[in-house]
């Protein structure tokens, strides 16, 4: 059998860690190789670590096809569903995972969207050849599901929606060093989204430190943030802002006649609407 090894794909998800991959190994050795790799045609898709040590051992191995592939974003978005659904995944990769299906996802509806206008626009233009197909054409086809929203991407993760928001700044923000520190489990995502707000050179040094450093790093980003807060905030009622010299205070009373006027107007406006509607169906409804 030709089993292709496609790196790009090897690589999507990130890799076991040596333990990780030992441990399998012994499973493997002690149990053989119990689930069947999954191919799309002659390219491997799931099972590289499993493949690996088979081939290393000379152990036998099982293979099924998955014929429900149409392209490598169908094959992208399997293997993160299936990384998602897997419990030894951490937080952070499931996050990372999820914003990558956010991405794939997003794509799709674009693209959905764009064939649609077209669709509509070649009817306009051929409603003869092209009108009695489009709409059924359009409506075989399940739309994607929307991951737009954070909170829609939580559910996906299986993370709150301030672990997202935690993820995409540590994504957008963090040096790799910090990144990898995260990934081994160094520094939680609460500690590393404080760092990553560090410039570069620091998060670096910090990582290079340890892991008691990056605590220290993320406790004084914290500590910060916190002074900045308490002296931007009045301490008491005597520290509020006033009024500068010589406002006009007394108008306050005559704009809010004047919103309550105006909300008054509406309301009666609201109601005359609604007066003309029933009297248009009643209308409608009178024989000719």
């Amino acid at each position: 059998m030709n089993i292709v090894v496609n790196e790009e794909l090897k690589a999507y998800i990130d890799p076991l860690t040596p333990e990780e991959h030992d441990a399998l190994e012994r499973s493997i050795l002690a149990e053989g190789c119990r689930d069947a790799l999954v191919l799309w045609g002659d390219v491997l898709v799931d099972g590289h670590n499993r493949y690996g040590i088979c081939q290393k051992h000379g152990l036998p191995f099982q293979t099924v096809q998955n014929t429900r592939f149409q392209s490598m974003e169908d094959v992208h978005l399997w293997m993160i569903d299936q990384h998602l659904g897997r419990r030894s995944v951490s937080d952070f990769q499931r996050g990372v995972l999820a914003l990558r299906k956010r991405e794939i996802v997003a794509e799709r509806r674009a693209r959905a969207a764009a064939a649609f206008v077209a669709g509509n626009a070649e009817a306009e233009t051929h409603p003869d050849e092209s009108s009695a197909t489009a709409a059924p054409a359009a409506a075989s086809v399940a739309p994607p599901e929307d991951l737009s929203s954070r909170e829609a991407i939580a559910r996906a993760a299986r993370l709150s929606s301030s672990q997202v928001v935690m993820i995409e700044k540590i994504q957008k923000q963090a040096a790799p060093e910090l990144v990898a520190a995260v990934k081994s489990g160094t520094i939680s995502l609460n500690a590393a989204a404080a760092v990553a707000t560090l410039p570069a050179e620091e998060q670096v040094a910090a990582a290079a430190a340890g892991k008691d450093e990056l605590k220290q790093a993320a406790k004084r980003v914290r500590e910060a943030k916190r002074k900045t807060r308490e002296e931007a905030a009045p301490k008491n009622s005597d520290e509020a802002p006033q009024p500068a010299e010589g406002a006009h205070t007394d108008e306050l009373p005559a704009l809010r006649a004047r919103v309550a006027e105006l909300t008054a107007e509406n309301e009666a406006l609201r109601q005359q609407l609604a007066q003309l509607r029933a009297q248009l169906s009643a209308d409608d409804g009178q024989p000719f």
